[in-house]
């Protein structure tokens, strides 16, 4: 089938159709000759790439108002560039998503020294997280349901961090065109995990420019300051009088350049909101992004207690992406669902220890609309 590509370009793209399998490609090659392969899925008007190595969403394509897709999520068209620069474009995040103060915790009366590459502190599992990794991916359907199964194993101390965590990550297109991801885990020693994905989103198509005019929405009255070093505080602060309140739908840029602190820690925003709905069994929704210009709205829904919301702040023109355009400070945002930042030195956080005999789960569930 043919696909309007970047700047018009076109070429031929091979999608999974409503229940066929997906299909697989060659997207590159590593250094040590491992190969890296794209996989293609669609249903239900949603159409989307992953690769192998970081089970990295390359690309996720929904319609318009007027039923124009365009892909909405950053990233490269190449191997290349996601080994050498790529602040986590799309990427699955572990051992630990967000950062660990220090990159110190303990567990058990033991101390860990987890990998720090962030300053002083330890961010997304540490320089060869999960998003480095070349997962083993398999392609299924299930009814009306297509997907991928990938699935890791991290030996016990990789990066520092105890057990050796066995991670299933599940990610599933719906007859709906909803983009469903179901995290499992397990570990033979007492450990600590919180995996989350990390796609920059922008609902106008990828290389358009700012998101300051998309509309958000967070079903949430509380977020949790940071330090200068972008580490929680540990007391959750109330929203109402500050830019961080987004419980009613407004533009991202409204209060962007405000000078509260807070911004001026991050340059921007880059915090945890602490969602009313805390841990849930089942996911809720939680947050509602708008695009007024072409219609284009994701919907989230998660069982996780927290949201961290990053407006894209440290994207300074140096990537450029598959339309051939440089991505500028706020080009894009994420929403990343979670545990919170730094939880294994804040007791008071919801827990992320993790211990032989139980399984890690979490599920977020993304709805497309226009």
């Amino acid at each position: 089938m043919q696909q309007e590509g970047p700047a018009g370009r076109r070429g031929p793209v091979l999608f999974s159709d409503g229940g066929n399998t997906p299909v697989k490609s060659l997207f590159g090659t590593l250094a040590d000759g491992t190969e890296v392969h794209s996989w293609s899925l669609a249903n239900g008007g949603t159409r989307m790439k992953v690769l192998s190595y970081g089970g990295i969403v390359q690309s996720l394509e929904v319609p318009d108002r007027r039923g124009r897709f365009a892909n909405i999520s950053l990233g490269f068209d190449n191997i290349e560039d996601y080994v050498a620069q790529s602040p986590y474009f799309g990427a699955l995040i572990g051992r630990y998503g967000n950062r660990i103060g220090k990159g110190r915790f303990t567990l058990d009366g033991k101390a860990y020294q987890v990998d720090v590459n962030d300053g002083a502190n330890s961010l997304h599992g540490g320089a060869h997280g999960f998003d480095k990794r070349v997962w083993d991916v398999e392609p299924f359907t299930k009814g009306s349901d297509v997907g991928l199964h990938l699935s890791c194993t991290s030996v016990d101390g990789e990066m520092g961090y105890p057990g050796t965590l066995k991670v299933k990550v599940t990610y599933t297109l719906t007859r709906h065109g909803d983009w469903r991801i179901d995290y499992e885990a397990t570990t033979d020693k007492a450990t600590v995990v919180n995996l989350t994905s990390h796609v920059y989103w922008n609902l106008a198509g990828e290389g358009s420019g700012t998101i300051e005019n998309h509309e958000l929405k967070i079903a949430a009255s509380h977020y949790t300051p940071v330090d200068p070093g972008l580490i929680p505080t540990g007391e959750p602060a109330p929203v109402a009088g500050t830019p961080f309140d987004f419980r009613h739908a407004k533009a991202i840029g409204e209060g962007l350049r405000e000078a509260h602190q807070q911004l001026l820690h991050c340059k921007g925003i880059d915090h945890n909101w602490v969602l009313d709905k805390g841990i849930s069994p089942r996911p809720e929704w939680i947050a509602t992004l708008k695009d007024p210009s072409s219609g284009r709205t994701l919907r989230m829904a998660t069982t996780e207690p927290g949201l961290q919301f990053y407006s894209g702040n440290f994207l300074d023109g140096t990537l450029v992406g598959p339309s051939g355009r440089a991505y500028r400070q706020g080009d894009a945002l994420c929403l990343e669902t979670q545990h919170f930042p730094d939880s294994p030195n804040k007791p008071s956080f919801p827990s992320t220890v993790l211990r032989p005999g139980q399984t890690y789960r979490s599920t977020t569930v993304h709805s497309f609309s226009a």
